[in-house]
C-alpha cells in the first residue's frame, strides 16, 4: 500500500513525516533546507509509493490564513508541475510547533534537544501527518 507524506513548510527549513506503507502511523522522516525540498523529495518518490501529499495550512486566529501561505502556493504549483498524478491536500496546523514543543519537552528531552528547531519541524509535520489521517476516519 502507498504512503503518505507530510510537508511542514517554512522559509528556511521544512518537516517532513510519512505513514507507514499500512497508513496506520505518522512518522518523523527528515527536516531539511526548504531550498533543498524538491531534489529531497524527487529522490524520496523515485523510491518509495507515494499516495497523497498533505502540506500545512497555516492559520491565524479568527480563520485568516498565515503569511507563510503565500509561499507555499508558490511550492505547490511547483509540486504540481512535479508530480502531477499525486494528490495534494492540506491540514490545518495551527499551533503545531507548539504541541510539538510540548510533546518533546513530555518525551524527557534534555533541554539542548528541546530548543532544536529541526526536531520541532519534524514534529510538527507528525502531527499535520496524524490530524490528516484522522480527519479521513
Amino acid at each position: 500500500m502507498p504512503r503518505i507524506i507530510a510537508i511542514d513548510y517554512g522559509m528556511k527549513r521544512t518537516g517532513i513525516a510519512v505513514t507507514d506503507e499500512l497508513q496506520i502511523i505518522a512518522t518523523a522522516l527528515d527536516t531539511i533546507e526548504t531550498s533543498k525540498l524538491i531534489p529531497f523529495l524527487e529522490k524520496y518518490f523515485s523510491e518509495n509509493n507515494i499516495q497523497e501529499i498533505v502540506i500545512g495550512l497555516p492559520m491565524r486566529m479568527y480563520g485568516e490564513v498565515g503569511q507563510l501561505e503565500t509561499e507555499i502556493q508558490k511550492f505547490i504549483l511547483k509540486l504540481k508541475e512535479k508530480f502531477p498524478l499525486i494528490p495534494i491536500f492540506r491540514q490545518d496546523e495551527s499551533f503545531t510547533s507548539k504541541m510539538a514543543s510540548q510533546a518533546i519537552f513530555q518525551s524527557g528531552a534534555k533541554k539542548k534537544k528541546r530548543q532544536d528547531k529541526s526536531l520541532i519541524d519534524k514534529v510538527s509535520a507528525t502531527i499535520i501527518l496524524q490530524s490528516y489521517m484522522e480527519s479521513k476516519l
